[in-house]
């Protein structure tokens, strides 16, 4: 486990905390690594969770398929995010969304309990993790609020248009990557992927957009 150390001082989670004081939180919090195979289920919709997890290599999609298959793509975890959080409190309810490794992963389970229970000697790190934890989620509600604006739109063209935007204004450039390929992206804004594709190639034509896979340039 103490390999992973780097990369959880990153993280949202132990952020402020040195790499020392998270050795010494790994056993304190009950930590445990789990492998997942490309196409495994992380998470089942429906499960109970008692863990707060962190994505340490691979990459992961949080997504939902309805009763007749259909998929939407809620979120994408990539090495050093943290996920499950929104299950954090008491009576929470059981997982709403699948989590799939889309890459061979691993992950690292941290028991929540362990971490809303300050310990007896009331350590100065622990606090500062339960403070990220509030931020995290936070944060996460931000990344919502977000993608229900893409979604409210009514057209596909407003869909990519909102979207492509917000990673312009994140990436602070007109020339943007986006980590979709082309069906990951209409499972994202929740369109079809070949009226999507047709609107994009309107876009290119009326001179808007350039675009190459996964590479946009807005004009």
């Amino acid at each position: 486990m103490r390999e992973y150390i780097p990369i959880l001082k990153k993280t949202v989670l132990f952020y402020g905390v040195n790499e020392k004081e998270i050795e010494s939180m790994l056993s304190c919090l009950q930590a445990k690594k789990y492998n997942f195979k490309k196409g495994e289920f992380v998470l089942n919709q429906g499960q109970g969770l008692d863990n707060i997890l962190i994505l340490v290599k691979g990459k992961l999609h949080i997504q939902r398929d309805d009763y007749w298959g259909n998929r939407s793509i809620l979120n994408m975890v990539n090495p050093g995010e943290m996920f499950g959080e929104s299950y954090a409190a008491p009576e929470s309810g059981t997982v709403m969304n699948d989590v799939m490794a889309v890459e061979d992963s691993e992950v690292i389970f941290f028991d929540v309990k362990k971490i809303l229970t300050i310990c007896s000697s009331a350590c100065r790190f622990h606090t500062i993790v339960v403070q990220n934890l509030f931020f995290a989620i936070s944060e996460r509600n931000r990344n919502l609020v977000r993608k229900m604006g893409y979604l409210s739109k009514r057209t596909t063209r407003e869909k990519l248009i909102a979207y492509l935007s917000d990673e312009a204004r994140r990436q602070n450039s007109n020339n943007v990557s986006i980590p979709f390929n082309r069906q990951q992206l209409a499972d994202f804004l929740s369109v079809d992927r070949s009226a999507m594709s047709n609107e994009l190639c309107k876009m290119r034509n009326e001179g808007l957009i350039e675009f190459n896979k996964n590479h946009f340039t807005l004009l």
